[in-house]
């Protein structure tokens, strides 16, 4: 169950919700003394095991009545004295814890024995678990209220105080609370962590108390009637009381003594800059445990550091993260962290962040590994990785080197992160066509480049499954025909990238090329030709030169070319001259041809 309480509207309830289905209310209770009327008004709570609720709250709707009230479970309620400042006077409660036989609450207040001008100091108080309030003195109140003031400065000749306490951290392992500590609004901004021991908050509260007889009178140190005053039994401290001893409880309740740190300097201080919450991490390394401390400033940003009481490390940030986009600023509400996840939750004012306890894969190599001093992360041997103390495949491989502050110098070149889901997404292609895609990305942050290291190399988008059907362009105009005369065809024709299809779209139905006929109105006329040629006719002479000729005619028209007559000349037969016989002549033989 879930025990849940809220201003109402001004109307404080409480209701007991189920686990799985925190709107069903299984049971309702009067909020009043267990939360404030009004959200602004501070407040802190917590239930013990035995079920008992104990608040740190306003009780009226004006906020006037600061109140630590024990209600619920078998004990009676109990609160702190009403309306009297030397109890409470206007606290900011801060946490409360349950501790043995005992609950503490942390709170700053303005500090009632402080007699020059006014002051916030820092404080713890107590109370016993088994308290059951005075008879007839100090009934219905606690018997058993003890406060004393929490110190945390810087040394020197005059200190330098931090004296608004802000958020806090219970160690249970190590009876160790953290606290952030800052400056008062109207200073100078500075901010401070430090450390107490319970032990060093018991010693307090067994040592003398501070007591004003009158207020004309000092603030003077009394013996403690006391000093190692014991819770007792189950009945409570109740079963022995006396007048006196309840004369005392509402008198003697401010120590004398100051609670001081674990150190003499806080573990960790900065100028110029508000803390508001703070988480310790404790965790495994090579050699030890460290205390891993994360810190929640006012604009918005997560300081990681480191607690240790090596001098050379005092003052070292480990990390630095910044949740807000460039320009925006504001306070870590809470920070929360759950071991089984690995993770630490942000709450910020309208949302909540989960951040990874460790990010070792983003030291790529050997160097940047080791000199990040991170206590989570060590460089494996046999997997050449950065790795958690669980992921290291053997301890005798796994190294670390915390000995000083990061080396923040270091070329680191960028990593990309890795790939966020799938989303559907519009794309533009080059075409100016917009197609429904599933996209994806990634960022050149893991790590981001530092001090001249290069980008990452590759695509930060990637798109797929952008399935597009293709489109036809429109039809060209129609191409000339393809006779002069008679019917012949023109053709047009159109393209399937109108958009083209892509990643497995459907192609375009129909054809690409489109023709039709042409001239059908204008026939060509009919051919025309030469008959075959005729014979030769006789020569026009009997004898010497003479002329032959042969014709030819022209069909379907008269424009044939070339000529419709041939001539020849002919010189076979000469012309035979007129002749007469002679008397015959005497030759001798020697003339003769071929004789002799």
């Amino acid at each position: 169950r879930i025990f849940t309480c809220g201003t109402n509207a001004f109307t404080p309830v409480c209701t007991t919700r189920q686990i799985g289905n925190i709107s069903r209310v299984m049971d309702t209770v009067n909020g009043v003394a267990r939360c404030p009327y009004d959200p602004r008004h501070n407040s802190t709570a917590m239930v013990t095991e035995k079920g008992e609720l104990y608040a740190a709250t306003v009780i009226d709707f004006s906020g006037r009545d600061p109140v630590i009230y024990r209600s619920l479970g078998n004990m009676p309620p109990l609160r702190t004295a009403q309306y009297n400042s030397k109890w409470l006077n206007d606290p900011h409660f801060i946490s409360v814890y349950e501790v043995g036989l005992f609950t503490y609450f942390f709170l700053r207040e303005n500090a009632v024995e402080h007699d020059c001008g006014r002051t916030v100091f820092s404080r713890v108080a107590r109370v016993c678990k088994n308290d059951v309030g005075g008879r007839f003195l100090l009934e219905d109140t606690w018997t058993t209220f003890m406060k004393a003031r929490l110190n945390c400065s810087r040394s020197g000749e005059i200190p330098f105080y931090y004296n608004e306490l802000q958020s806090t951290f219970y160690l249970p392992e190590q009876d160790l609370i953290y606290g952030i500590f800052t400056t008062n609004v109207n200073s100078i901004s500075a901010s401070a962590v430090c450390a107490f021991n319970l032990s060093a908050i018991t010693q307090a509260f067994n040592g003398p108390f501070r007591y004003q007889e009158n207020p004309r009178t000092s603030w003077l140190s009394t013996p403690n009637p006391i000093p190692n005053f014991q819770v007792g039994d189950d009945r409570g401290p109740g079963e022995n009381q006396t007048e006196r001893s309840l004369q005392d409880a509402q008198r003697l309740f401010l120590m004398s003594d100051v609670v001081q740190p674990v150190s003499t300097d806080p573990l960790l201080y900065q100028d110029n800059i508000r803390f508001s919450k703070l988480v310790v991490d404790i965790v495994q390394g090579r050699d030890t445990l460290y205390h891993v401390m994360y810190i929640g400033t006012e604009y918005g940003t997560i300081l990681k550091a480191l607690s240790t009481t090596n001098k050379s490390m005092r003052g070292c940030y480990l990390e630095e993260m910044r949740l807000l986009p460039e320009g925006e600023s504001e306070p870590i509400k809470s920070l929360q962290i759950l071991h089984s996840d690995r993770s630490l939750f942000v709450g910020l004012s309208d949302r909540v962040l989960k951040i990874p306890l460790e990010r070792c894969s983003s030291y790529k190599t050997e160097r940047h590994c080791l000199d990040a001093r991170d206590p989570y992360c060590g460089w494996d041997r046999k997997q050449k990785r950065c790795t958690t103390i669980e992921d290291s495949s053997n301890m005798s491989q796994w190294s670390q080197n915390i000995t000083e502050c990061p080396v923040r110098n270091l070329t680191q070149d960028g990593g990309f992160s890795p790939w966020a889901p799938w989303q559907p997404c519009n794309h533009d292609d080059r075409e100016g066509a917009s197609t429904s895609c599933a996209c994806r990305s990634r960022s050149c942050n893991s790590p981001v480049p530092q001090c001249g290291g290069s980008n990452c190399k590759g695509p930060t988008i990637q798109v797929a499954n952008c399935s597009r059907n293709g489109g036809w362009t429109p039809w060209s105009t129609w191409g000339l025909c393809s006779t002069s005369c008679g019917i012949g065809y023109e053709v047009r024709q159109r393209s399937c990238n109108n958009p083209s299809p892509r990643h497995g779209g459907r192609v375009c139905v129909g054809q690409g090329r489109d023709e039709r006929l042409c001239n059908e109105k204008s026939p060509c006329p009919l051919p025309v030709f030469w008959s075959s040629w005729g014979s030769w006719s006789q020569c026009s002479a009997e004898c010497g030169g003479g002329v032959h000729s042969r014709v030819r005619s022209c069909e379907k028209g008269n424009t044939c070319p070339g000529c419709a007559l041939v001539h020849t000349h002919t010189w076979d037969d000469p012309c035979c001259a007129h002749w007469g016989e002679t008397i015959w002549a005497v030759v001798p033989s020697d003339r003769l041809p071929g004789v002799g």
